[in-house]
């Protein structure tokens, strides 16, 4: 079967890039070497970009479903209401974050945040509250919703295909695999850490190595009173029990197994060539690091091991071979950052890849997915070194944890962390002063109640406007059919609506342009169709006279 671009892999970052390829009109399908979906324990939640994500698609209230079912079964094990306790998170959003999003913080180096040192007032914190409650979503349920989503958008996945070899002939890339040769246009490895397609293009993939060995595990234990709740570290390592029913980790500063000669797969990942870990090795890890006897009576699920091998793809991109997710960058899961950057890869790649096969790409758009995605990385990359340093069990690692846990208990440092881990700062570099512009787009409601974010389910560019007369309207028309505007001039009661007065939103979610001026100046008029030929290339008609 031909396909405009074949996608290596059906983990999330895999679907969420099919999703969007389809969305833009180009024909995909997803090659995956394992014959049913993994059920290895991976990631617990989502970032804020990532449930955005899931909101522009109109994916919001089936993962708003699953973070409530997450949240109660939490509370149900810990004797407390859904929702109670730190990093709840119990009620839907009603597009205004109230209050949901206040107790989602997260930890640093196990150093559990506490959400009523937060200032939530902060305007990064409130300009991004409308998917408070879709934010507990494990990695397992984000698969199934993505499934049913590409599903419906037509995008077959061919399970227990493996790809064994691919050349790329310039005008496209045909692509052996253990269901035969297949010829496609474009190849994308979304095929984790110890990606297949990564290897074959001879892409290095250089950074650091292992020191740490983790493991994570749904037990049952004989007396689980002999292990106090949260993280608990000893100079053996550190273990954390909960916060989901059963649910164990351990970290041991070990000079952990090298990986495979392809020096890849530190997080769970795709296929790692790894044996599983079993019930008496998580046993063993737990009581080293806990100091304890503790028995652990049944494993429930996959359990994972992982390590903090970190590194970077050395490019994004080998001629008509892209790669995303874990495929093109590997680190420990401190944090919870791995997943929501492939998710973020994904989005970014799956629209301009888009353009380039629909044939209206403006030059040097794809280039673009490299030098905005690298960056991101490599700041994940190393707040994920930096919190395997502070947990560390030697003396000087003691020390700078100290001082790290003196700085998360204040207003500020807490509020500055919560903002990194939510993802709400994250930027990438676009034309243009406004304080909006390459920022994700914030939650924007409109005159007729719904929000800005409802407007965009079948993909696309969308332009707010609020000029009076549809000025920004009118400039983006020789677009039509890549950019729909949603005009919102005034509210219910006839008064001009607040500013921005106008933004410019990418397919993935990204603010490429935005205006302030309460009319249509020139000026920004002239600003915006900049942006709009940078991003949505050349118009696709003449304006009508």
């Amino acid at each position: 079967m031909y396909a405009d671009v074949t996608v290596v892999g059906a983990g999330p970052v895999g679907l969420v890039l099919a999703a969007e390829l389809a969305l833009s009109g180009v024909t995909v399908q997803v090659l995956e070497r394992l014959a049913e979906p993994e059920t290895s324990m991976k990631a617990g939640g989502i970032n804020v970009p990532t449930a955005e994500a899931l909101d522009r698609r109109g994916l919001l209230p089936a993962a708003e479903r699953v973070h409530r079912e997450t949240m109660e079964r939490m509370g149900a094990a810990f004797g407390r209401k859904a929702g109670a306790g730190a990093g709840a998170a119990a009620t839907p959003s009603d597009g205004r974050g109230a209050g949901a999003q206040r107790q989602m913080t997260g930890h640093f180096a196990g150093m559990v945040i506490d959400a009523g040192l937060v200032d939530w007032d902060d305007p990064d914190l409130a300009a991004h509250a409308a998917v408070a409650g879709a934010r507990m979503v494990p990695q397992r349920e984000l698969e199934g919703l993505l499934a049913t989503h590409v599903e419906r958008l037509g995008v077959p996945v061919r399970r227990g295909v493996e790809v064994t070899g691919f050349e790329d002939t310039g005008d496209g890339v045909l692509v052996s695999t253990t269901a035969g040769a297949i010829r496609t246009g474009w190849l994308v490895g979304c095929d984790g850490g110890h990606s297949t397609v990564r290897r074959l293009a001879g892409i290095d993939f250089p950074g650091t190595d292992a020191e740490l060995t983790g493991r994570v595990a749904v037990v049952d234990m004989a007396d689980s009173s002999v292990l106090d709740e949260g993280w608990v570290w000893s100079s053996r390592g550190a273990y954390r029990r909960g916060p989901q029913p059963g649910r164990v980790f351990t970290v041991e500063f070990d000079a952990a197994r090298r990986d495979d000669a392809e020096n890849a797969g530190t997080r769970p990942h795709r296929g790692a060539p790894a044996e599983p870990v079993t019930l008496e090795e998580m046993q063993a890890s737990l009581r080293r690091v806990s100091g304890t006897d503790v028995t652990l009576t049944a494993l429930h699920g996959a359990a994972t091991r992982w390590s903090d091998n970190t590194r970077q793809a050395a490019t994004y991109r080998s001629g008509r071979v892209l790669l995303a997710g874990d495929a093109a960058h590997v680190h420990s899961p401190f944090g919870g950052q791995g997943l929501n950057l492939g998710v973020g890869d994904a989005m970014n790649l799956g629209w301009k890849l888009g353009a380039v096969v629909a044939g209206w790409a403006p030059e040097g758009l794809l280039d673009t997915y490299d030098t905005e995605r690298r960056p991101l990385g490599a700041w994940v990359l190393d707040w994920t070194r930096a919190q395997a340093g502070v947990m560390r069990g030697d003396a000087k690692s003691v020390a700078l944890r100290e001082i790290v846990a003196e700085l998360l208990a204040t207003r500020s440092g807490a509020t500055y962390a919560v903002k990194k881990i939510s993802g709400v700062t994250q930027r990438v570099e676009v034309p243009g002063d406004h304080p909006l512009a390459g920022r994700h787009a914030p939650d924007i409601r409109l005159a007729d109640g719904s929000r800005l974010a409802n407007h965009s389910h079948a993909g696309g560019f969308m332009l707010l406007d609020r000029t009076p007369d549809g000025a920004f309207a009118r400039a983006a028309a020789t677009w039509a059919g890549r950019v729909r505007s949603v005009p919102d001039g005034t509210d219910a009661a006839g008064a001009a609506r607040a500013e921005p007065a106008g933004v410019l939103v990418r397919p993935d979610g990204v603010v490429a342009w935005a205006a302030d001026e309460a009319e249509a100046t020139p000026t920004a008029v002239t600003a915006l169709e900049a942006a709009l030929h940078r991003w949505a290339g050349a118009p696709a008609h003449e304006p009508v006279a």
